[in-house]
């Protein structure tokens, strides 16, 4: 059985989760009040935007804690390297 795999982070990106599901809910009802597509749309953007941000900030926690982990300790080089690595993720 595997050991739980939880980082300082975690909390952080359950709340953003949980807010893209708030977005999502909201949504929903949206629809079934019969709200306007653009009301909809500008919903459906945020619950998007919330998955977004959860997704990059679990990237980057796994990129700070697991892969630094998994290599040991990292010389000036290295740590550019992986810093640029970490910087480009954003445009994932």
């Amino acid at each position: 059985m595997k050991q739980p795999h939880t980082h300082a982070s975690h909390p952080a990106i359950i709340k953003r989760l949980r807010k893209a599901s708030g977005h999502l809910n909201s949504t929903m009802n949206m629809l079934e009040q019969g709200r306007t597509c653009l009301d909809v749309a500008q919903q459906l953007q945020a619950v998007e935007k919330a998955i977004q941000q959860a997704k990059k900030a679990l990237i980057q926690s796994h990129l700070d804690h697991c892969l630094e982990d998994l290599v040991g300790p990292l010389g000036v080089g290295q740590r550019h390297s992986l810093d640029e690595f970490r910087e480009i993720t954003r445009y994932l």
